[in-house]
């Protein structure tokens, strides 16, 4: 079998965005688009990826790294000039090469390995993915001979009467035959260089022509969605991108039986995976590769990012990123959870309460009002409101461990490093500085003072009458 590349065009500035980035980073779903592309190129299994910078590169340098190899477009000139900067790479690698544009993020993995294997079977030189839509008004038309080859492919300006009743359309993505293309784009160049082109530019649609001048055969897959072709040259059209993608991801949702009993403002982003009998409330976005189980009320107006929720659980009006909940907890309302942190089963976390980068035992309760930095916090622990672990000196971190069964009183503050026994106490508005023994009470505070008449003899302020 032939070997399969792919060179990704994202030189493009896409000036109507107005950002100093390359349009290809303009996200859908939380995602850039290129992200989008280069996911369905994996997912047909193809691992050899070159991408096109222009605009911005250093922009594309850093959200890639090693993950694909580059070449630089220093003029834009043209989506056949585009390539050209990746002679090398596809020279290197030879077999077939797919071109894909990095800003049209709804090609999928079906559609590249489905146009491949037309390509093999029907011995082109180059295949068009191509789509059929009801308005193809803007789109350069698929003309074909009678034998379903495809003649050439006609700009809109270009197109006579009957071409531009053609629904067909190019989606701008392209299978070739690896040495055929660089033939042509060298040729195109040659031409350009010598004034031969008054455009000055070249394309990809060129290439094609040069290819079906040299007697060999170009075809054309239509792929089964006509998304395929659909991207974003403003935020408005990228508006629409994410409307379209949201709306997709929470129809897969609902019929894998996830309940969404409003829509406003839901936003779960591809990857996540969500049990059945879940429902997600409104205002709630589910980001990365994030795992809830079955049985949960998620939101509403809650976020959830790369995190794993199990069974059973509530979570309201919060946020977590990066931790893990486990079956039956109640988070909420208004709960950080940030990362490194695991949240035991059926432990309560109430209002107003940051856990960060901690581990909180099953059945614990943490109820209002406190702050849970890099502490070990074991079963059946009560927390009572306002209390904090001070986990930072200045210069170095250290942690809290709570044992089993232990009641911290309102108020108390915990100096890390500090250890409290099991079933142990300490008492409401006390500071916790040394380790605390099992089935102890700690008291940390002074006794109280009552000083009568104090008011009247010194007259701290006047009163207003």
């Amino acid at each position: 079998m032939s070997k399969k590349i792919a060179v990704i065009l994202a030189a493009g500035e896409g000036t109507r965005m107005k950002s100093k980035k390359p349009k290809a980073l303009a996200q859908v779903l939380f995602s850039p688009m290129i992200d989008w592309v280069i996911g369905a190129v994996k997912n047909s299994g193809i691992e050899d990826i070159c991408v096109i910078k222009g605009f911005g590169a250093e922009y594309l340098d850093e959200h890639l790294g090693d993950s694909c190899k580059t070449a630089l477009q220093t003029e834009r000139l043209g989506t056949g000039h585009a390539v050209m900067q990746a002679a090398d790479f596809i020279a290197q690698n030879g077999g077939d090469v797919i071109v894909l544009n990095g800003d049209a993020p709804f090609i999928d993995s079906d559609t590249i390995e489905k146009a491949h294997a037309l390509h093999i079977e029907q011995g082109n030189a180059v295949t068009v993915i191509s789509a059929q839509i009801d308005d193809p008004t803007g789109y350069g038309r698929i003309i074909r001979e009678s034998d379903g080859s495809v003649s050439k492919i006609v700009e809109q300006r270009d197109a006579t009467a009957d071409e531009l009743l053609v629904k067909e359309v190019n989606s701008g993505a392209y299978w070739f035959e690896s040495g055929v293309l660089l033939t042509a784009l060298k040729s195109l160049d040659i031409k350009r260089k010598n004034g031969e082109n008054t455009k000055k530019e070249f394309y990809l649609t060129d290439a094609l022509e040069e290819i079906k001048k040299s007697g060999l055969r170009a075809g054309s897959y239509t792929a089964q969605s006509s998304d395929i072709i659909l991207g974003a040259n403003d935020r408005v059209q990228l508006l629409e991108l994410n409307e379209l993608a949201r709306k997709r991801e929470l129809e897969k949702h609902m019929r894998a039986g996830v309940s969404v009993p409003c829509a406003d403002g839901v936003v779960i982003c591809p990857g996540a995976k969500i049990g059945a009998d879940t429902v997600i409330m409104p205002n709630t976005t589910i980001k990365g590769d994030s795992q809830i189980g079955e049985g949960c009320i998620i939101g509403p107006s809650s976020l959830v990012e790369d995190s794993v929720i199990g069974n059973g659980v509530s979570f309201n009006s919060s946020v977590c990123y990066s931790s893990k909940i486990l079956d039956g907890a109640d988070i909420g309302p208004f709960v950080r959870v940030r990362p490194g942190s695991v949240i035991g089963a059926r432990a309560h976390v109430g209002n107003f309460v940051e856990v960060k980068n901690s581990n909180i035992g099953d059945g614990t309760k943490i109820s209002h009002l406190s702050y849970i930095g890099d502490s070990d916090l074991g079963t059946d622990i009560n927390i009572g409101c306002g209390c904090a672990t001070a986990n930072y000196s200045g210069n170095k971190k250290s942690r809290t461990v709570i044992k089993d069964g232990a009641f911290i009183g309102c108020h108390t503050c915990l100096v890390a490093p500090v250890s409290i026994g099991e079933n142990a106490y300490t008492a409401a508005g006390s500071t916790i500085t040394e380790d605390v023994p099992d089935n102890a009470l700690a008291v940390a505070r002074s006794r109280q003072s009552v000083k009568a008449n104090w008011v009247k003899v010194k007259q701290p302020y006047k009163r207003k009458v």
